[in-house]
């Protein structure tokens, strides 16, 4: 077992960390306060071949492993998790499903200029009535005089109200519940299509949080993705990979956190000493630099896996539930070393904390990875 990056992922670790820590840092506040959505650094992302980093060249992407793309999440996560999840929510969800379950007109027609960052992906299955619940979704596909009609709600969709292509999910067999579940593709500007409700976050604000409304949305025939009512197991599929992004996007807020901590807990001065010199402070920072090593090594474990083929159901929710507590545990203990300067915005450990509680919801609550984890540890259906 080698524990060392390659030196291809050292290279791409240090370019991402360097455009990380000059571009994306650049307006990170503002753009968190005002809910701005950074357009000109996932063009910069695209330039870098990071829009379509784990999808291979011959269709427009970076050919990259999966290992090579926790380490760019958790660098971009480190300054900007807004801006991650974006890559992640793209790459992991959106372009991946069309990519692993598309025909190769779907694949030539989407994934080439999604990978290439000339369009942007937004994948939709959350409704009103159905989170943890995936299978539980109402919004309804039927087949008429060769279009597939849409009708429903979706919420929480990562780019929905900016998004050029969208993967949406609908019941096409109420009689087979979640077994009757197909995957679509739907592009912006499809006539029923419509932006609801654009979310007010408590963290993740500058990345798009939106409602779907479909009205009658009118798609080709042709535009279903994967088998028909084969939608739902595609779903769990494609979330093993994207919950190896939220866990490498976890370590990267923790990360984050830990080292503002560290470098705040050195040079505060309280009772006449530096903070960093207390035995209380100094047990917070060993706990979390713990944490994070054994959240990144779960996250590897479970890329490593995904990399050679192999199922990683339990080893991604795995590495998405701790990396997740992990990070919240981690912002958390920041903004007590910080104290009151913690509390505030001048600092960004306030953004990192906002931001952490998500990763223990998204993709799938905490709660729902640790049923997964059982499931598979007892050998149940």
């Amino acid at each position: 077992m080698d524990f060392e990056l390659t030196e291809e992922q050292k290279l791409l670790q240090k370019t991402i960390r360097d455009f990380a820590g000059d571009k994306v840092a650049l307006d990170a506040r503002e753009r968190d306060e005002k809910s701005i959505f950074p357009s000109d650094i996932i063009r910069e992302l695209a330039g870098l071949g990071i829009m379509g980093a784990i999808i291979p060249s011959e269709y427009g992407g970076s050919g990259l492993d999966y290992i090579s793309y926790a380490i760019i999440i958790e660098e971009i996560a480190r300054i900007d998790a807004s801006v991650a999840i974006i890559i992640s929510s793209h790459n992991s969800l959106c372009t991946n499903h069309i990519y692993t379950f598309g025909t190769e007109e779907q694949r030539k027609r989407y994934v080439i200029p999604l990978a290439k960052g000339d369009k942007l992906g937004c994948w939709a299955n959350t409704e009103p009535g159905a989170g943890s619940d995936a299978g539980g979704i109402e919004t309804t596909a039927t087949l008429k005089n060769g279009e597939w009609i849409l009708k429903g709600t979706k919420l929480f969709a990562t780019q929905g109200s900016v998004a050029d292509v969208i993967v949406i999910m609908a019941v096409t067999d109420p009689s087979k519940g979640s077994k009757g579940i197909s995957a679509f593709i739907a592009e912006k500007g499809t006539p029923g299509l419509r932006i609801g409700k654009k979310e007010d976050k408590l963290g993740f604000r500058s990345s798009d949080t939106s409602e779907l409304i479909l009205d009658d949305v009118r798609i080709p025939e042709e535009n279903l993705l994967g088998r028909p009512d084969a939608g739902f197991a595609d779903v769990l599929k494609i979330l093993e990979g994207g919950r190896i992004g939220i866990g490498s996007m976890a370590v990267g807020i923790a990360r984050g956190a830990f080292e503002e901590a560290t470098r705040y807990a050195k040079k505060r001065i309280q009772f006449g000493t530096r903070i960093a010199e207390f035995q209380a402070i100094q047990w917070m920072l060993s706990d979390m630099a713990t944490a994070i090593d054994a959240a990144r090594l779960l996250v590897y474990h479970a890329a490593f896996l995904k990399d050679h083929g192999e199922r990683c159901s339990k080893e991604a929710s795995m590495a998405k539930l701790f990396a997740s507590e992990a990070a919240m545990n981690a912002t958390t203990k920041t903004i007590q070393i910080f104290g009151g300067h913690g509390y505030i915005k001048d600092y960004p450990v306030e953004r990192y904390f906002r931001d952490a509680k998500l990763c223990e919801i998204g993709e799938g609550t905490s709660e729902i990875q640790r049923l997964i984890i059982a499931r598979e540890i007892l050998g149940r259906e």
